[in-house]
């Protein structure tokens, strides 16, 4: 076993057993431009969306998705393997949808959203616990009690407030992806209509993205929590 895979089969771990999660933590690792991916992942018979790949990794599945096995090009633009089309720009395709009321609304969705600042072939998604390579991002997919220790995760060493952001969609291609990886902060998602449409999404969970970088330390407290402050806490 190598070095990388089990030092990440000890954070899923702690990860699954400390915050009681559903689900395997989730690995994404973009493949940048001219990159190879990591070996040992295979493409999946048929085109899956990002979000539909994340929340099939939870349950232990691992895939390899070049642009070519991609189904949604909206999270494939905000991922950066593609351009924005015109039609999701000017906000004509999630107008029609019937949330906002106008293409402008939308297209200003769109604008304000956030992109991954680099180049991308592809990705490789897979439980976290497989991961033998180093992830841009873990994501976790659980009830809100499981997700709010993220919080105090996120201010245990210089205090202040978390801040998350979203919209109506792009659940897992933007607030849990992209937005860890330009701001390199953990974000909180309600979750969106193309999750809630197109995976298992439960009614009651929310979505998180962290940035791997920060994992380690997360870990670190989390195992001082186990046995501190969540003794304290009402936990299901």
């Amino acid at each position: 076993m190598s070095e990388m895979l089990d030092k990440n089969r000890q954070y899923a771990e702690t990860l699954k057993n400390v915050l009681k999660l559903r689900g395997e933590p989730v690995a994404v690792r973009l493949v940048r431009k001219g990159e190879e991916y990591p070996a040992g992942y295979s493409e999946p018979e048929s085109q899956l969306s990002h979000c539909q790949a994340i929340f099939r990794a939870r349950k232990g599945e691992s895939f390899k998705l070049p642009l070519s096995s991609e189904n949604c090009m909206v999270g494939a633009s905000a991922l950066n393997m593609t351009a924005t089309s015109d039609k999701i720009a000017s906000g004509e395709f999630h107008a029609n949808i019937g949330m906002h009321d106008s293409p402008a609304a939308a297209a200003k969705m769109i604008a304000d959203r956030k992109i991954v600042p680099f180049e991308c072939d592809g990705e490789v998604v897979c439980p976290l616990g497989e991961a033998d390579f180093e992830p841009d991002v873990v994501t976790i997919e659980d009830i809100p009690e499981r997700c709010y220790w993220v919080v105090p995760l996120s201010t245990a060493v210089e205090g202040g407030r978390a801040e998350f952001s979203t919209s109506p969609f792009q659940c897992a291609c933007e607030d849990i992806t992209a937005m860890p990886i330009v701001t390199g902060k953990p974000n909180i998602s309600l979750g969106c209509f193309g999750c809630r449409k197109k995976t298992d999404m439960a009614a009651d969970e929310m979505a998180v993205g962290i940035p791997y970088a920060l994992i380690p330390g997360f870990v670190e407290h989390l195992r001082k929590y186990e046995t501190g402050v969540m003794t304290k806490a009402k936990r299901d």
